[in-house]
């Protein structure tokens, strides 16, 4: 492989999407041959958006000029964060579930086309948390006579359990789009967050966020062989 050519572009972006919230403004670059651009923001964590949710968005985009027709090879690194509760609420042994999934997927388009392999999964999780309980057991008044003898139980309330989980990963992936002709071509990067939660007696909740990221693209010459195979 001859690389000839190698363009960077670096972003520190926490809130870029925050559990399906649209980003407010991509990083650009103008076309050059060699060169490095940075932007920087807080990191935080964004409401979830049921409007945006599961739709791509942009979050990094660069341009590069090839002389001659070439192979474009696309690495993108991105921070991602899952965030997932799940509470289980039971009482007279009856099961109760709560499920959550979080996840954050990333595909790089060059000219609008998509480069291979396509969608790829950068983090995601799936959490269910079941529980069968008898629940919160006092005395009561059963025969409401006044008085409150031994014997007299009864479940007052359900019992609950609890599980969170909230994580930070930073995962890096390489794309390629071969045959690129030659002139000045955009490379977007885009992320798609998809967050869902169910529960029947107890509650659910799940939220992702992109962190800081960096994008590279390098002109190559690749050599096409029997052990590579495009689609």
């Amino acid at each position: 492989m001859n690389l000839k050519k190698t363009l960077l572009t670096t972003v520190t972006a926490g809130a870029i999407i925050g559990s399906v919230v649209g980003l407010a403004g991509a990083a650009t670059d103008t076309p050059s041959a060699s060169k490095a651009t940075a932007k920087v923001a807080d990191f935080s964590v964004l409401e979830a958006n049921a409007q945006s949710n599961g739709e791509w968005v942009d979050i990094l985009s660069t341009n590069i000029m090839t002389a001659n027709q070439k192979d474009l090879f696309v690495d993108v690194s991105l921070q991602s964060g899952l965030y997932t509760k799940t509470v289980a609420r039971s009482k007279d042994m009856v099961k109760d579930t709560s499920t959550a999934s979080a996840g954050v997927e990333v595909r790089v388009l060059v000219d609008g086309k998509e480069a291979a392999p396509g969608d790829v999964i950068f983090s995601q999780r799936e959490q269910e948390l079941s529980a069968t309980l008898q629940g919160q057991v006092d005395l009561v008044d059963k025969d409401q006579d006044g008085v409150i003898e031994e014997g007299e139980l009864a479940v007052v309330a359900p019992e609950e359990i609890s599980l969170l989980l909230n994580t930070v990963s930073a995962n890096s992936f390489d794309f390629v789009l071969p045959d690129v002709q030659s002139g000045n071509h955009t490379v977007t990067v885009q992320a798609k967050i998809t967050d869902s939660a169910s529960f029947e007696n107890g509650s659910a909740e799940a939220s992702a966020v992109i962190g800081k990221g960096a994008v590279t693209v390098e002109e190559v010459r690749m050599v096409k062989d029997n052990n590579i195979q495009l689609q």
